[in-house]
């Protein structure tokens, strides 16, 4: 019986409306019409997991200035493309919700122990953090990103995200290419074809920090050829079109050889 109240239920929303839920104002009322299978839609677990309907804060024109706080970070949200490479304008609810900004402000910082640690970033810094990380602020003007200085992927200085400079306990992974045939030689369409969760480490962070603020080295090395968790981190696409992702070290499980 809550098996079918669960299936009526998934079948009663659509998936697709989702990416129109990006961007909503506080004052937006959000109505949810139909909903279709997950399965019939291609929604990963992952991606249903991570689904998070947010709204912006809007703060009053009369407040001028805003100073986050302990370890958290103020983020000017890079603006969503608004077209393809190919020049083509996207509809609102095909527009990618960014995941990049710029320091703006940060607070006072944190302590470890006795020992104060320092931002890994400062204003000015161009920066990737966590798809559903903080809480969106519409302040002066612009859409802003209040979060925590962990909640930072990396550091990102050029349009590439091969370049990424990951932060802390992170590393960035350029995915394996998905297998093109089966065992049998018959070859997969790009629905079938079975997301790897294998590939090469492109880059690590300074590690975690220990009881006395120290920095711990990672367990990984740029070059390995790595295993690490299939729902884990967060996934970006290079400019010459290749799969890359970002997660903790903790997600890593194996080194292959």
């Amino acid at each position: 019986m809550a098996t079918t109240h669960l299936t009526s239920a998934a079948s009663s929303i659509s998936a697709k409306r989702f990416t129109s839920f990006e961007g909503l104002r506080a004052s937006n009322a959000v109505r949810v019409s139909s909903f279709s299978p997950l399965e019939q839609n291609g929604l990963s677990l992952r991606s249903f997991r991570a689904l998070v309907v947010k709204a912006a804060t809007t703060v009053a024109p009369k407040y001028t200035s805003l100073k986050p706080l302990g370890d958290r970070v103020l983020v000017k949200i890079k603006t969503a493309e608004e077209k393809t490479s190919g020049g083509i304008l996207l509809p609102t609810a095909a527009q990618s919700k960014p995941q990049a900004g710029e320091i703006v402000a940060v607070g006072e910082g944190h302590a470890v122990g006795k020992n104060k640690v320092e931002f890994s970033v400062k204003t000015g810094t161009q920066v990737v953090y966590s798809k559903y990380a903080g809480t969106e602020v519409e302040f002066d003007g612009s859409n802003h990103l209040i979060l925590k200085e962990d909640d930072i992927v990396g550091i990102l200085e050029t349009d590439d995200v091969k370049d990424m400079k990951p932060l802390n306990d992170r590393v960035l992974i350029k995915v394996a290419v998905a297998e093109e045939k089966t065992a049998g030689g018959l070859y997969l369409t790009d629905a079938s074809k079975e997301k790897p969760s294998i590939g090469t480490v492109i880059a690590v962070g300074p590690g975690p920090l220990d009881e006395e603020g120290k920095r711990k080295p990672l367990s990984v090395a740029p070059g390995n050829t790595v295993l690490y968790s299939k729902y884990a981190g967060n996934d970006f696409k290079g400019t010459d079109g290749s799969e890359y992702i970002a997660l903790r070290v903790s997600d890593v499980m194996a080194i292959l050889s």
